[in-house]
């Protein structure tokens, strides 16, 4: 353990540090996450750009009193250590340690549990109305970043501030990044900020001054703003602050989030302000490590590596379900001039890059902004194009009703290329896909399938972008199977399985037929040849499609068994096994039916392999089942 880390009662200890015990306190703090993110992967560039900020809210406000709320939770890890949680930092995104978001079952300091962007804001307008009707006093700080701000639910937060009388304090940092570049009008006015000469004039008056005085407060501040006031309404850089304080909310900034002093000062008065105000600084993505500042999407979301390098250990000449889908896209893109590629700020997670070099005029990356996104998309699909959404599972759901209103209703062509679906791993709740199949199936005019390898996944979207109507593919995270891959793409008949093994026993104890689907195809075909050493004989399917069913193959097959067992990467309730059952009651085929999938929970964070053995989705686990 470090040095300050070790004899600290965190976060409590803080106030009574000078300015320059914080600023080692942070140098340890950052070492802590350099160190441990090498080790177990995880969100690295956010957090190193955002521990100044944190050493400097958690020496301001009394939390757990005061609530600080952060938005996605990408840059809390320096949260996490401040909060009493350094001696289980190592243990970070392991099964059984600590969360990778913060999580309010884990921790006091943690008001919510979060991992999705944009919500910050409207989650503190909520405590702080709570606050005004039970008449308490505490303070309440929403930490967001410039890419979660793009986000709709940040804005229609922002415009209910209007009104609120008591303090609320909105940091916004900013450090130019989301996963991917940001993108929109609102990225458009930070970028003129942070590049006009003018504020940088403003910036280096302003930390002259502090160098000249040994302890900066809540005067000097007032002594900063009066200045940049004196400017602001003359000058476009600033058009930020106009903007915001035309909403009616305070605009304070922007500041050097890496300037402890100056943050701190900063906030002790954004304390003072009646009603909301906004804090903006400016931070460095990847701070303090030069390979995740100057690669800090890399970075973004690391698996473990070498911190003498920033070198990944684990790689794999078998390709990601990602790598091929973003492939076949450019194929297939090569050949349609409709084909359109559409994603929210995920261009690099979802394997887009590669369509935006080879085709940047029909890329169009709408910043996190799911809902926009899917409308977006029924937009350029009514005028004739075949837009490929691609989204993860987890984020989709933020667009449910876009994908039933917009698309769904309209029987548009949209193709929604659903990544990470089902067991994400060190993650954890927030974003294991697992409820994609259940809301997804129900809804009229979509296909709705799921691969079983990586090679069947190509052949997919081949179909998929010329099918006439909205498409769903769900494919999980990490690499495929290493199956080899076809030269040539092939049109799947939609609504149909095939048969991919059947036991050769001779004079079985029984008989079943095992529906497998997508990511537990092979897990079910290795299960049957382990079932044969019980007496038991399996035929099972590659049931590719959840909507529309095979219903011929399902009922013939079923009606020749004596069990049906089902199998799937999802939540069991109103999923794949859900839909095999309901099948067959309406078809009077009485046989009994196993349903082997997700029980309905969030599902916590540990390795891949680790979350699908322990519920019971390996080989051995279905095999045991039967």
């Amino acid at each position: 353990m470090s040095e300050l880390l070790s004899k600290l009662n965190l976060p409590y200890d803080l106030k009574h540090l000078s300015y320059s015990e914080l600023e080692a306190l942070a140098n340890e703090v950052r070492g802590l996450i350099l160190d441990t993110t090498s080790r177990t992967g995880g969100h690295l560039a956010s957090s190193l750009g955002a521990v100044e900020l944190t050493v400097a809210l958690h020496s301001v406000y009394d939390s757990p009193k005061d609530k600080i709320l952060w938005d996605v939770g990408h840059q809390a890890y320096a949260h996490k250590i401040l909060t009493n949680r350094s001696s289980k930092f190592k243990t970070l995104r392991q099964y059984g340690g600590i969360s990778g978001f913060p999580n309010k079952d884990e921790s006091q300091h943690d008001p919510f549990t979060v991992g999705h962007a944009s919500n910050s804001i409207s989650l503190a307008l909520g405590l702080a109305k709570a606050r005004e009707l039970s008449k308490e006093t505490f303070n309440i700080v929403s930490v967001i970043g410039d890419g979660s701000l793009s986000g709709g639910l940040a804005l229609e937060g922002i415009n209910n501030l209007i009104g609120l009388k008591d303090n609320l304090v909105i940091v916004l940092n900013d450090n130019q990044l989301s996963i991917s570049k940001n993108v929109g009008a609102i990225a458009d006015y930070f970028t003129k900020l942070r590049t006009s000469s003018t504020y940088v004039k403003f910036r280096d008056r302003v930390e002259k001054m502090i160098k000249r005085i040994p302890k900066i407060g809540v005067a000097l501040v007032k002594r900063a703003e009066n200045m940049k006031n004196r400017l602001k309404h003359f000058v476009v850089d600033f058009k930020v602050g106009v903007i915001i304080e035309e909403l009616g909310i305070r605009y304070l900034g922007p500041i050097d989030g890496h300037n402890i002093p100056l943050v701190m000062g900063t906030l002790q008065y954004a304390k003072e302000v009646k009603g909301p105000v906004v804090v903006h600084v400016l931070t460095k993505k990847g701070k303090g490590y030069q390979p995740s500042e100057s690669d800090p999407t890399k970075f973004h979301g690391i698996a473990p590596f070498k911190i003498e390098t920033g070198e990944v250990l684990s790689r794999s000449d078998v390709p990601t379900y990602t790598s091929v889908f973003g492939k076949t896209i450019v194929k297939l893109a090569d050949k349609n001039d409709k084909i359109v590629a559409v994603t929210a700020a995920m261009l690099d997670g979802t394997g887009l890059e590669g369509f935006a070099k080879a085709h940047p005029e029909r890329m169009f990356d709408v910043g996190i902004a799911e809902e926009h996104a899917v409308t977006f998309s029924a937009g350029l699909a009514k005028a004739g194009f075949r837009p490929v959404v691609a989204i993860y599972s987890t984020f989709l759901q933020r667009a449910y009703d876009e994908i039933v209103h917009d698309v769904c209703l309209q029987k548009l062509p949209v193709v929604f290329a659903i990544d990470r679906a089902g067991i994400v791993g060190e993650d954890g709740a927030t974003h294991n896909g697992i409820f994609d199949i259940a809301y997804m199936r129900h809804i009229p005019n979509m296909t709705l399938m799921a691969p079983k390898d990586e090679n069947e996944l190509q052949h997919m979207f081949y179909t998929a972008v010329d099918h006439d109507g909205p498409v769903a593919v769900r494919y999980p995270r990490g690499q495929g199977s290493g199956t080899k891959m076809d030269s040539e793409l092939i049109k799947l008949p939609i609504g149909k399985g095939e048969i991919v093994y059947s036991s050769r026993i001779q004079n079985s104890r029984s008989k079943q037929v095992i529906f497998a689907l997508g990511s537990m195809v092979h897990q079910s075909i290795e299960a049957a040849k382990l079932a044969e050493a019980k007496g038991i004989s399996s035929i099972v399917v590659n049931t590719r499609f959840v909507k529309p069913l095979d219903e011929e193959l399902i009922i013939r097959l079923a009606k020749g068994s004596d069990k049906v067992v089902t199998v799937e990467e999802g939540v069991l309730e109103g999923g794949f096994g859900s839909a095999v059952a309901e099948l067959l009651d309406d078809s009077d085929v009485q046989k009994p039916v196993k349903r082997i999938g997700l029980p309905s929970k969030f599902i916590e964070h540990g390795t891949r392999n680790q979350i699908l053995d322990l519920y019971g989705l390996t080989a051995e686990k279905i095999a045991s089942a039967f």
